[in-house]
């Protein structure tokens, strides 16, 4: 969209298939989808509106607008910043540089988390189905927002390093409507929990990328907080650091489920069995690799 001082009109379509073409010469995966969400961030309107007019010409302020934005993206930062959104179980959650955008793979650790609570909830024999469950490096809050989302029933206690971080997590909680039951704490893994010892679920999508593998990342991903990318040289080092620690928090036949690099799930096997973990498993993703480990402490289950 490059003004040549001669006054022709730019309308959706025209500048929908302008800005794709731009992105796609620059090597962008999803141009054009990426032109859609970004104009329609601008206009303020559904993408399917975007083609329902066509041919409605834009102001002046929204080619502004737009041209800014289109060159934030070719500079590598990511649609989810731009437009300060990002969808994750089917819900709106806010994001932007403070936290790590939630990604489809993050639902398998959901999925697991429901399947594991409502097990152990199916052992109790007084009836009641309340949950308490706790999530360590909560970032946006999606995962402990799309559990609560699920089961009303259940509490909440989310922990994070980064107080930025949390704040965007708490903003989260209170546009879906489950901010009365989450708690949130400030520290690094397992510290906020300090005199806990009953915790029936635990779960937690900690940074597991290696140093080496850092440097390969693409410029999106390189734009979000390192903290929440970087899990030390191997990348499981956090990892290794937190099962350490969660015996002495852990209730007897409570359940830990971790999210972790595709390549890490026999990584992580051993680090829970070694810590002396039971029924120590192993879940994929929806394209098939290794996503999920999962396992109990090694006692008799209530």
């Amino acid at each position: 969209m490059v003004d040549s001082g001669v006054s022709e009109a730019w309308t959706t379509l025209k500048v929908l298939d302008w800005t794709a073409g731009r992105f796609e010469r620059a090597g962008q995966d999803s141009a054009r989808l990426d032109a859609q969400i970004l104009l329609a961030h601008v206009l303020k309107c559904p993408r399917m509106a975007l083609y329902t007019s066509f041919d409605k010409p834009l102001a002046q302020a929204e080619l502004a607008a737009y041209r800014q934005l289109i060159q934030r993206r070719l500079d590598g930062e990511p649609v989810a910043y731009l437009t300060g959104q990002q969808e994750f179980w089917s819900l709106p959650f806010a994001v932007d540089a403070r936290v790590l955008i939630p990604r489809p793979d993050t639902e398998t650790l959901v999925q697991v988390a429901l399947e594991l609570g409502d097990a152990l909830l199916a052992k109790d024999d007084d009836g009641i189905r309340a949950l308490g469950v706790v999530e360590v490096a909560t970032g946006s809050g999606a995962v402990t927002v799309a559990l609560a989302h699920e089961r009303p029933e259940w509490t909440f206690v989310a922990t994070d390093l980064s107080a930025e971080a949390l704040t965007v997590a708490k903003r989260n909680s209170e546009s879906n409507g489950v901010a009365e039951r989450v708690t949130f704490r400030e520290g690094h893994l397992l510290d906020p929990l300090s005199g806990a010892s009953g915790v029936r679920l635990l779960v937690s999508n900690l940074p597991y990328i290696s140093e080496a593998d850092m440097k390969d990342l693409s410029a999106d991903v390189l734009h979000e907080p390192h903290g929440a990318l970087c899990g030390g040289p191997s990348g499981t080092e956090l990892i290794a650091e937190m099962v350490e620690g969660l015996d002495a928090v852990l209730a007897p036949g409570g359940w830990v489920a971790l999210e972790h690099g595709f390549d890490q799930g026999e990584a992580v096997r051993a680090i829970a069995s070694e810590a002396g973990f039971a029924e120590v498993q192993t879940r994929s993703d929806l394209a098939g690799r290794a996503r999920v480990t999962f396992f109990r402490k090694a006692n008799d289950v209530p």
